[in-house]
């Protein structure tokens, strides 16, 4: 029963792994543009840039007890999520600096930390104060 239960498991991960690999392509095409993004448009707007070594870790691949397999795992985990959360960083940035209003409130909705500052919604007057200096 035992091998029954861990052939189950090994058949649905090795039915996943086209799906999972299927987006490194697409998450790289995207890290090139998003740094072009990055790089011109954060420069004619003087944002800071987004520090990418805080987002992206690739090193638990340096693990010995890891096999090969194991090991390209942790390579790709480390870079998609840590690219991915830093790519929310740009696109943070960019909504705080073009549209810095807080969403209508909503109880399903989890309000990221960086949106806390902007200004409420339906506030015209600190609209037009902050973003238009009026």
């Amino acid at each position: 029963m035992e091998y029954l239960r861990n052939y189950d498991k090994s058949f649905r991960h090795l039915a996943s792994i086209p799906f999972i690999y299927s987006v490194v392509f697409p998450i790289i095409l995207l890290d090139i543009i998003l740094e072009i993004y990055h790089h011109v448009c954060f420069s004619l707007w003087e944002i800071p840039l987004v520090e990418r070594d805080k987002y992206i870790k690739v090193d638990r691949h340096k693990l010995e007890y890891l096999d090969i397999l194991q090991k390209a795992n942790c390579v790709y985990c480390g870079y998609a999520n840590g690219f991915l959360r830093y790519a929310a960083a740009i696109a943070g940035r960019t909504e705080k600096y073009w549209c810095g209003i807080k969403h209508k409130e909503d109880e399903k909705f989890r309000v990221p930390e960086y949106q806390k500052e902007f200004v409420d919604y339906d506030d015209a007057e600190a609209f037009e104060t902050k973003y238009r200096g009026e």
